[in-house]
């Protein structure tokens, strides 16, 4: 299909609903933010919605950000002021809701203005303030604070308290606006520090998935605007929240403790409430999700051993080239905010729902409240059999938990450990419940030589040469951790009995990420590029070889990890060889022969400072695609092309190109 493609000047951005150009800026980010909300959750028709509209206020004309018109007022000389239904102003982050000039009182002076504007919103991405017009009984014009505009069909019902099927998927970046929204309220107005804040914003979005998953039964996890508003409604809500709590704790006793409370104000909770009720968190889709909820955690939790959490085109790639399947056990040993771990479930849980489907002979849109919960129930189990995570930090593992729960609930085997320790000394919890899970004695892991248990395994492990391993007791079960030489003649490499002083952890953790793999299971594992080509770690990869089929490595740009870390690194992909194929190259003295794929990102999307990159024209400018999407007017479902920026990111590629590489060399997985 042919593109129609449209140059944008730089420093300009493509409104989302006039298509003008206009400057890219941080307000204009809130408001194209906001657009988007409009058309695709409120359902708005683009007909309805003008942009920095000109209003007349006494001898002053103002624009305002945002207004939308009476569905009733669709052709331009019918949308006058008096008919406008909804005004918006959108700011940037720096200007305060109460700030005498751009605040809500701007807003209000607006709402006044214009006869029959009963509903306003302000916000400037990190605030939120949506009021309700009226006129009291002494002709007074008053405003009252709403939990939420209304939708297109103007059902205020659902802003109050919405049902299970009013219930909205979350678009674009609206999911990460309302988790900055709720984790900054709780800050600034509860006083608690950043990483506390982001702990008691987990216990409410634990509840919200809790509420969900309660089918069929009528949603709790809601305040209306009344109770919102007011002293004792916010305590009513505390008491409903709470009561959700008390059976989050039941079921989550690991994170949880038996007599944790929200600690929250009442009127905080009342308000992030508000924000959340409105989502569907657990069908958003998995990328606006992962994206919110690893930016938050990134934001609050980041550690100082290594910790660089992998950015998702990445996790992309390396999951649908590794391809982990219905029945494989998958582990990530340093597993971060989990973000490994969703993106490999959520692979399987495709083929999961294309199997369900099958079986029910519909898909999924049509199957009834008691077949989605029984398909939740086979997430659950799939996710409590054959998917792991350890980390040695336990709030991360706190956080992965919470990841895996809002994307299919596979929080069971996130365990915190320092998985490089002999296996003997473990903690006995920590050995306890990964017996459980793989059904086997804990008597079994003595040792590093019992870990064979996984047959894929994805994980960025937590590199550099500040964190280096010193402990003789830890050093002792690595090969690579002993002392190896070089003949000069041959290049050949031996170990010597004698150990390194010290090894950095990515170089363990190649080893122990092999340990844990059973005989022909596979890894994709991102390392430093230093492994892959430094003279002096020959010894890596000489061990590599012996012991693994190298299958593919990837080549990542060295802003990959910016703006936080400039580490070269790869993607190396490998398969374990069995006990069999390493004694038949022991006994030929020759390696197998075999092809391997090669490839380099030079396009990963953003740059050192972490912003998004998009692809140009032979002449430097961003280019605009056709977006296709869907508004709800009336009676009809009307098709409206909108145009998009294409990010400038070849993972996907490489993984589309890998695949057809691996059926050609006959590879099976």
């Amino acid at each position: 299909m042919n593109e129609k493609i449209i140059v944008i000047p730089e420093g300009k951005i493509c409104d989302y609903i006039d298509g003008k150009f206009r400057n890219d800026t941080p307000e204009e980010y809130v408001r194209q933010t906001i657009e988007k909300r409009l058309i695709n959750e409120h359902k708005y028709s683009t007909k309805q919605i003008r942009i920095e509209y000109t209003l007349q206020l006494g001898s002053r004309k103002p624009r305002a950000d945002i207004v939308i018109f009476d569905k009733t007022c669709l052709e331009p000389t019918n949308q006058t002021q008096n008919n406008i239904k909804l005004i918006i102003e959108c700011k940037n982050e720096s200007v305060d809701a109460r700030n005498a000039k751009d605040g809500v009182e701007q807003l209000k002076s607006y709402m006044s203005a214009c006869p029959n504007c009963e509903w306003g919103m302000w916000t400037n991405g990190r605030q939120k303030e949506v009021f309700k017009k009226y006129t009291d009984d002494h002709g007074n014009i008053m405003f009252m604070d709403y939990n939420d505009i209304p939708s297109a069909d103007g059902n205020l019902d659902d802003v109050n308290r919405p049902s299970r099927t009013s219930l909205k998927n979350a678009f674009d970046d609206n999911l990460l606006f309302v988790f900055k929204t709720c984790h900054n309220h709780i800050h600034v107005n509860d006083g608690l520090q950043k990483q506390p804040a982001f702990f008691e914003l987990l216990k409410v979005i634990f509840c919200k998935i809790e509420d969900e998953r309660n089918i069929p039964k009528l949603l709790e996890f809601y305040t209306t605007s009344e109770e919102r508003s007011n002293p004792d409604g916010q305590l009513t809500v505390m008491k409903r929240i709470s009561k959700i709590f008390e059976k989050v704790k039941t079921k989550h006793g690991k994170i949880f403790d038996a007599n944790d409370k929200i600690k929250l104000s009442p009127r905080s909770l009342a308000y992030i409430v508000s924000e959340l009720q409105k989502y569907n968190l657990l069908n958003t889709n998995i990328d606006i999700k992962g994206k919110a909820y690893e930016e938050i955690v990134g934001a609050n939790l980041r550690g100082d051993r290594g910790e660089f959490f992998t950015p998702r085109n990445i996790m992309k790639m390396t999951v649908e080239m590794i391809n982990p399947k219905l029945d494989e056990k998958v582990l990530d040993s340093s597993c971060g905010t989990g973000g490994f771990l969703v993106t490999a479930m959520t692979h399987v849980i495709k083929q999961l729902e294309k199997d369900f489907s099958v079986e029910l002979g519909r898909n999924k849109p049509e199957w009834t409240s008691d077949e989605t919960k029984a398909f939740q129930d086979r997430i659950s189990d799939m996710a409590a059999a054959n998917f792991f995570g350890f980390d040695i930090n336990p709030d991360l593992v706190k956080a992965t938990k919470m990841n895996m729960v809002m994307n299919n609930d596979g929080s069971g085997n996130i365990l915190q450990t320092n998985s490089l320790l002999p296996p003997h000394e473990w903690s006995d919890e920590f050995r306890t419940k990964l017996a459980e899970s793989l059904h086997i004695d804990k008597s079994e892991l003595r040792n590093f030589n019992d870990l064979q248990f996984f047959d894929v395994i994805v994980t960025n492990p937590p590199f550099g040469s500040k964190i280096p391993i010193k402990d003789e007791a830890i050093l002792k079960q690595y090969s690579l951790a002993h002392i190896w030489n070089c003949d000069k003649k041959s290049g050949v490499w031996t170990m010597s009995d004698k150990l390194q002083a010290s090894v950095p952890p990515e170089i363990l953790f190649i080893e122990r990420c092999t340990q844990f793999l059973v005989p022909g299971g596979r890894m994709g594992i991102v390392l430093p590029d230093s492994i892959l080509g430094a003279p002096g770690l020959g010894y890596i990869r000489e061990w590599l070889i012996k012991n693994h089929r190298i299958i593919a490595s990837i080549d990542l740009h060295a802003d990959t990890f910016q703006p936080r870390n400039g580490t070269q690194t790869s993607v190396l992909f490998l398969q374990k060889k069995t006990q069999q194929q390493k004694d038949d190259e022991e006994k030929s003295s020759t390696m197998a022969d075999y092809n391997i794929f090669m490839a380099m990102a030079e396009k990963i999307g953003h740059d050192k400072r972490g912003n998004t990159i998009f692809k140009r024209d032979d002449e430097g400018n961003e280019i605009l695609v056709n977006d296709d999407s869907s508004v709800v007017t009336d009676d009809d479902v009307v098709k409206h092309s909108k145009k998009k920026k294409v990010i400038d990111d070849q993972t996907a590629e490489i993984a589309e190109i890998f695949n057809k590489w691996k059926i050609a060399e006959g590879i099976a997985w």
